[in-house]
């Protein structure tokens, strides 16, 4: 198998689990959002602390530990994360699975915006243009909902903060996990022992108790997926692969939990499509005349040197 179709396996699985994610946090139930929360952090540090083990690569730690800079950015990456992972566990287990897709729809949107604050990266007219459709889907949802989609918000600014942070740490993707979740493990761990006997872990059943350990796994194993697909993917091909998850999410929460989707709803979702698709495009054709650039320029003639 060529390393193009093993990249396109590795994402369409990852973002398939992703996708199919509300499934398995629903079956957590009747654990809290919290009392998920710190299971999943915990399980993930020793399902990834056991695939490092085996692959015999513990040694990025000593070098880690020598880069302070490097453990700050971590730490804010765990606080992000954890945002991220808290909010969508109580957005699906509070029957809010549609909005919780929004947030994964506007992402892209709001990782330009950062890339305009933070980095100050200048926007095409054709960003500019999707961003301002982004705004007014949020304007309609505002109206639809009653309230600010803060949900959809929260889940789409915390993990392009995270995008952001780890782009700048630059770790690979189990090394990456393992310290963020290192960094979680303690309050974690004392929030399960203040927990003690009125938590849910052991005291529901043998399958919930072991779906509640594969937490970990479940946490890890899309992101080693993803981190496979972004190896042998061009960026362009990623970028359209990440709709799948929130368009399977959107089908979870309407289709199979029968969430409701009143006509304004489904308008501002309209809207947030148009805005994504008016960004995709741009950015195909951008990376589309970046290729020709650079083809043209490789089969350029050399100029003679003068002298």
């Amino acid at each position: 198998m060529n390393q193009l179709r093993l990249g396109y396996l590795y994402g369409l699985g990852a973002y398939l689990l992703w996708g199919f994610f509300p499934i398995y946090l629903k079956l957590l139930r009747p654990a809290g959002p919290v009392e998920i929360l710190a299971h999943r952090i915990v399980w993930s540090v020793v399902f990834v602390a056991l695939l490092l083990a085996a692959l015999r690569n513990i040694a990025f730690l000593r070098a880690l530990a020598r880069r302070p800079r490097a453990l700050a950015g971590i730490t804010v990456a765990a606080a992000l994360i954890a945002v991220n992972w808290g909010t969508y566990i109580y957005g699906v287990n509070s029957d809010r699975v549609v909005e919780t897709a929004l947030g994964y729809f506007i992402n892209p949107l709001v990782s330009v915006l950062l890339g305009v604050l933070v980095l100050r990266e200048r926007l095409r007219p054709a960003q500019w243009a999707a961003l301002g459709v982004g705004g007014s889907a949020v304007a309609v949802l505002t109206v639809d909902y009653g309230r600010l989609p803060y949900l959809a918000l929260t889940l789409a600014a915390s993990f392009a903060g995270y995008g952001l942070v780890k782009k700048r740490l630059a770790l690979p993707a189990a090394e990456g996990l393992f310290v963020e979740s290192a960094v979680l493990a303690l309050p974690a761990l004392a929030y399960l022992a203040w927990l003690g006997g009125r938590g849910t872990f052991g005291h529901v059943s043998a399958v919930h108790t072991a779906l509640l350990v594969l937490a970990g796994a479940a946490t890890a194993i899309p992101l080693l997926l993803f981190a496979g697909a972004a190896n042998r993917l061009p960026l362009s091909t990623i970028g359209m692969l990440q709709y799948l998850a929130p368009i399977l999410q959107l089908g979870c929460g309407v289709l199979i939990y029968h969430e409701p989707m009143p006509p304004a709803r489904l308008a501002g979702f309209a809207l947030v499509w148009l805005a994504l698709l008016v960004f995709t495009v741009d950015a195909l054709r951008h990376a589309r005349r970046n290729r020709t650039t650079a083809a043209r320029n490789a089969t350029s003639p050399v100029p003679a040197p003068t002298r």
